[in-house]
């Protein structure tokens, strides 16, 4: 693992690289989109919302960077028939995948396990567990074709100990680091796939505004100062790096 704070990525690092990254309609997500085709790789933007999608498509192209993709799905709800589809679709216009970026999130609700309401705990792991998990899965084969293939979930501090009143978010991303593990010891061996983590930490974004209400934004790094440690783990630079937990 490289100095993060001395990293300085090639300015075509990801020419010719296809990168899906999911909820890339604003905050973190839509921050890498642009970053990762600033540095030259075809984006596959996904998210629920389509006008905040071709809104980041937009600047993409506006920009001179490579034509992005968009391909949007509520993962709240989204099917195994719609998972297969997405996989048909990339095998079809892009026949590999050397990217998957899961960066996609609810917060649920701050609340008492005791209060918790079921539906917003179901949601939630649908959106931060399953979701992620069905996306990888049904794009592996893509990914198998990489010759240098890299898997980014999102975790938290919340998923290393659970704290009061994060509930479903704390259980979520606690499983989302055990998931994380387990792809890669599995593909440790048999592929050239690797698979890490990344907890941003306090960042500037609205999922942190509605968590922490009373935070002057001001304090927190914005999602840009994040974007050499996502680019250096979806990258070939980060070769031989998997299975770890990485802090933004």
């Amino acid at each position: 693992m490289i100095d993060i704070k001395h990293y300085r990525p090639q300015p075509s690092l990801l020419k010719d690289k296809i990168i899906i990254v999911t909820g890339a309609g604003s905050g973190i997500g839509q921050c890498m989109a642009k970053a990762y085709a600033g540095y030259g790789a075809r984006v596959v933007l996904m998210g629920k919302t389509i006008s905040k999608l071709e809104a980041v498509y937009d600047e993409i192209e506006q920009a001179g960077h490579p034509t992005p993709a968009i391909f949007p799905l509520d993962f709240a709800t989204a099917t195994e028939q719609e998972y297969r589809a997405l996989s048909a679709a990339i095998e079809e216009n892009f026949g590999r995948l050397d990217g998957l970026l899961n960066n996609a999130s609810v917060p649920g609700e701050m609340t008492s396990i005791a209060n918790y309401p079921l539906k917003v705990f179901e949601q939630v792991l649908a959106v931060n567990v399953t979701a992620p998990f069905a996306l990888t899965q049904c794009l592996l084969p893509q990914l198998q074709k990489s010759e240098s293939a890299s898997i980014i979930f999102t975790g938290s501090t919340v998923g290393y100990r659970g704290q009061a009143y994060w509930g479903a978010y704390a259980v979520s991303k606690a499983a989302t680091e055990n998931l994380m593990e387990v792809l890669a010891d599995e593909l440790e061996h048999t592929s050239a796939i690797r698979v890490n983590s990344i907890n941003p930490g306090a960042t500037r974004t609205a999922m942190r505004a509605t968590a922490y209400p009373a935070e002057d934004p001001g304090t927190l790094k914005t999602a840009e100062a994040l974007i050499p440690l996502y680019t250096y783990l979806i990258s070939d630079d980060s070769k031989g790096v998997s299975g770890t937990r990485h802090q933004g």
